[in-house]
């Protein structure tokens, strides 16, 4: 899954990717607003972390262009002032949760895991796929019930696509949500990955769509 990280801070920034990355997200970061809002209109971003304060383009701008540009990822909202109007506004500009500064990391980590799962109608962390189970907080796999020991790619390309149940990703797609914007990976990388992943867990859980891609079977939901 890939996240945007909208944030200023020369530490703060930083230290949020790192987090999310350590959650199993693919991050990209932008220090500005503009830059923000141009990343978050060409890119597809499972959902974004945002700041209100940022340079060149505050952060209720941004999100209201993005919203007015039908940008539907969810938003979480930082802010180093927690005065209720502004979450109140936070929330009306199209925000889906609101986080105050300072902040506990893990707190925020456990939030943004939680938009990523409503957004995708879900209220467990755990997603199955017929005799595949992915535990997104813990990270891990089981097949039949026996843990399967599974790279980060290759667990990131199996949650990418349990979250498009019933929906082909394509092998650019899925490249984007593993490398982010600095990608490296392509076609061929992402094959080697599916490769890999069915010799340890099956032929048939996943899905090759000719032409459009690749499709974990047996989403539930």
């Amino acid at each position: 899954m890939r996240a945007l990280v909208v944030e200023d801070d020369p530490d703060v920034g930083p230290d949020l990717a790192r987090a999310l990355t350590a959650a199993g997200f693919t991050v990209d970061l932008a220090k500005d607003g503009e830059d923000a809002w141009f990343k978050g209109s060409v890119e597809d971003y499972t959902a974004v972390v945002l700041d209100l304060g940022l340079p060149r383009l505050d952060g209720l701008s941004v999100l209201r262009r993005w919203r007015a540009d039908g940008r539907a990822f969810p938003v979480l909202i930082l802010s180093a002032r927690g005065d209720w109007t502004e979450k109140v506004e936070g929330i009306e500009a199209g925000a889906d949760d609101y986080l105050a500064k300072p902040f506990e990391m893990g707190e925020l980590v456990a939030r943004f895991r939680g938009l990523v799962r409503r957004s995708a109608g879900r209220l467990s962390p755990v997603i199955k796929a017929g005799q595949l189970s992915l535990d997104t907080r813990g990270m891990s796999a089981t097949l039949n019930g026996a843990p399967v020991r599974l790279s980060p790619l290759e667990f990131r390309l199996l949650d990418c696509l349990a979250h498009h149940p019933g929906r082909a990703v394509s092998a650019g797609e899925l490249a984007e949500h593993l490398y982010g914007l600095s990608a490296t990976g392509d076609a061929n990388a992402i094959e080697a990955l599916i490769v890999r992943l069915r010799r340890k867990l099956g032929a048939g859980v996943i899905e090759t769509h000719r032409g459009f891609g690749y499709c974990l079977a047996g989403v539930d939901g």
